[in-house]
C-alpha cells in the first residue's frame, strides 16, 4: 500500500471515528445546550459549533502524522489514530468544562446541627 492510501486510510477511519462521536452525543448535548441557551435555535448554534470543533481538531491531529514509507502499515494507522483521539479527546474535555461553568449550581441547605445532650 503506499504512503499516500495509508495517510488517507487513516484519515478515513478518523472522519469515522469522529462522525460516531458526534452521532453519540448529538441528543444529549442537545438538551444540555437547549436547558442553558432558552431556545432551540441557540442550541442548534452550538451544537454545531461544538461538533465542527470536535470533528476538525481530530483530523488536524491526524493529518500531523506522515506516514513512513518504510514502516508497518498497522502502525503507521494506529499512530495517527493515536492523535486523531488526543485531539478529540481534548476537545471534548474543552467542550465539557466549558459548559459546566455555565450549569447553574444550587446550593444545599443543611438543617441546623443537633447539639449532643
Amino acid at each position: 500500500m503506499s504512503t499516500s492510501s495509508t495517510f488517507l486510510l487513516g484519515i478515513g477511519i478518523t472522519l469515522v471515528m469522529s462522525l460516531t462521536i458526534v452521532t453519540y452525543l448529538r441528543n444529549p448535548l442537545r438538551k444540555i445546550l437547549t436547558e442553558l441557551c432558552g431556545t432551540r435555535d441557540r442550541a442548534d448554534f452550538w451544537l454545531a459549533f461544538s461538533n465542527t470543533a470536535l470533528v476538525l481538531t481530530a483530523l488536524i491531529c491526524a493529518a500531523t502524522c506522515r506516514p513512513d514509507p518504510e514502516g508497518s502499515l498497522v502502525i503507521q494507522i494506529a499512530t495517527q489514530l493515536k492523535w486523531a483521539l488526543a485531539g478529540a479527546l481534548a476537545t471534548l474535555i474543552v467542550n465539557g468544562w466549558v459548559i459546566s461553568r455555565f450549569i447553574p449550581r444550587r446550593t444545599v441547605t443543611l438543617p441546623p446541627a443537633i447539639p449532643p445532650q
